[in-house]
Order: structure tokens, then sequence, then C-alpha cells
């Protein structure tokens, strides 16, 4: 069982999500508060590596109300995924592939840890947009008539 604590929605409308990981993420202590409290923000975040090492960035958590060292806390800190190195190097060879990205879609609490569940996307056409927000709009319009006969 775990407890979202942060979604990116903009990735799920943008990109077409093509397979997905779980990951581990290296935190400071405030901002695993932060997080705990829904501090956190990942819209327009991505993953990107340097020097072999998947790191996300722009991605936003705020500091912690409580912290001692608000002034030197850094909100929009490139932060370390943490995975095994053959899937890194797999995912950098995708990266290198025409039209490919790496997002992150949402953060959560599992068993006391924060992990992160990063996408390999697609980015999606103005069409394809259309024809999702399309087929969300007449799922929708069934659940509403179906629930006005019950």
């Amino acid at each position: 069982m775990s407890q979202e604590l942060a979604k990116n929605k903009k990735a799920y409308h943008d990109y077409e999500i093509l397979d997905t990981l779980e990951v581990g993420i290296i935190l400071t202590g405030p901002e695993v508060k932060s997080c705990r409290i829904k501090k956190v923000q990942l819209k327009g975040s991505y993953v990107s590596f340097e020097s072999g090492k998947p790191l996300i960035k722009s991605s936003h958590i705020s500091p912690y109300k409580n912290d001692s060292n608000k002034d030197k806390f850094d909100p929009e800190r490139y932060r370390e995924i943490l995975m095994h190195k053959k899937e890194a190097l797999k995912l950098e060879h995708k990266l290198n592939e025409q039209g490919i990205s790496i997002v992150p879609l949402k953060l959560y609490l599992k068993k006391g840890l924060i992990k992160a569940s990063i996408g390999i996307c697609k980015g999606k056409q103005l069409h394809d947009k259309r024809r999702d927000l399309k087929k969300k709009e007449q799922n929708l319009e069934i659940k509403r008539a179906l629930k006005k006969y019950k």
C-alpha cells in the first residue's frame, strides 16, 4: 500500500507513456519532511544524465517551515535517482533515441521510503491530445448516464 505525495498530471497529458519504472530518490531530511506534507511539484520536471548518473531536474520541493537552514535550502536542486547501473545504462540509451523523454510521473511513500515512478515517454501530437480528451469526455458522459438510470 502506498500513499501518493505528488503526481505529474501534465506528463500524462503531453506524453504517451511507453514504460514505467519504480526508482528511489536521494533527498535531504528537510526535503523528506516537505514531501510528507505534500509540498512537492513535478510539473515540468524531467530526467537527464550527467556523468552516467540519472538526475531529476526542475522538480520543486518547498522548504520545510520548521527547518533552521531555510536560507541554504535550494528547492529546485538536481536530485539523484537510485537504480541499478544496468537499468541506468538502458535508460541513457533510450534517451538518445529520437523523440524519447524520461519524465517523473509520481512521488509516493512505500514502506516508509519515498519512491518515484518515472516513465519512458514519447511526445503526443496535438490531434492525439484532442482524441484523448474526447475519449475521456465520452467516458464521463457514459458514467453519468449509467448513474442516472440506477
